[in-house]
């Protein structure tokens, strides 16, 4: 089956060759997608999931201290007091296993 024709001639293979070059250029390949980061390991997963709940068991214990004494009482004063009750410095304590024999 022939080739369609675009113009009154058909064209020739330099010409082809030509305006396929031209269309490669104007598209430009894309750079390769960047490498899927790793997980951390979990021994400094858990370190940084304790860092973060210091903190926020800090902004906790404010909020209950900030409390009005017209919400003393109430299911969100218990929430908050339960939260400020955590003993979080044993899990800062806790030296969890690497595995694989690694320990």
């Amino acid at each position: 089956m022939p080739r369609p024709h675009i113009g009154e001639l058909p064209m020739t293979p330099a010409q082809r060759q030509t305006r396929r070059r031209a269309r490669l250029r104007g598209e430009r390949p894309r750079p390769p997608a960047p490498p899927a980061r790793r997980p951390l390991p979990r021994p400094q997963r858990w370190a940084a999931a304790v860092a973060t709940l210091t903190p926020l068991q800090d902004q906790y214990r404010a909020w209950l201290d900030n409390l009005p004494a017209s919400l003393g009482g109430s299911t969100l004063a218990e929430k908050l007091q339960a939260i400020a009750e955590l003993d979080l410095e044993e899990l800062q304590t806790i030296d969890p296993p690497r595995g694989y024999g690694r320990d």
